[in-house]
């Protein structure tokens, strides 16, 4: 049996972050709206650079989906981060710095409790079938899922087997195991 749950860009509340660099936008996360989640995922706007916040036991998988990237520092070793639609995963217990490349950017993150769930995330801009726990989140366009339209920054969280149709755009599709 598949589920899905419409989760849309117009419902999500801003959240400034602690060092006053960027705000953040919750996507979805398990347990919902917990503090100690399994996973979470955001889009960011980020206005500075700057530290990144510790999350001990979590892994993270950030992509720039608009602007020109930044270069993250993460424990000693820099690594530009400025293709779009290319992840980068690395450790939310290092310590990570951040400096933009040329103004501000949009990020996506993806944030896994290790141990207990682990993500792929891949870019589409065709149809494919999506199964298991997965997110799709369309970052340009608009598509469909399993009948249900979604327009910019509009999610569907899926458990089972559906289909996805990207229409003229981008999306993030977030397998959770």
């Amino acid at each position: 049996m598949t589920t899905l749950q419409v989760l849309r860009a117009a419902d999500r509340v801003a959240s400034p972050w602690k060092n006053g660099g960027g705000v953040t936008r919750e996507v979805a996360s398990s347990p919902s709206g917990a503090g100690e989640f399994d996973w979470r995922v955001s889009l960011a706007d980020v206005a500075s650079g700057g530290p990144f916040s510790f999350f001990e036991g979590v892994d993270r998988i950030i992509t720039v989906v608009r602007g020109e990237g930044m270069a993250l520092t993460v424990d000693g070793v820099e690594t530009v981060v400025s293709e779009r639609f290319s992840p980068f995963a690395f450790s939310g217990d290092a310590r990570t710095d951040c400096r933009l490349l040329g103004g501000p950017l949009v990020d996506f993150n993806v944030m896994t409790r290790r141990g207990a769930v682990s993500a792929d995330v891949r870019f589409v801009r065709t149809s494919t079938a999506v199964t298991g726990t997965t997110l799709t989140v369309v970052l340009e366009g608009a598509a469909t899922v399993e009948g249900a339209d979604l327009g910019p920054l509009d999610a569907a969280l899926v458990t089972g087997e559906a289909a996805l149709d990207v229409h003229h755009g981008v999306a993030a599709v977030v397998t959770l195991s």
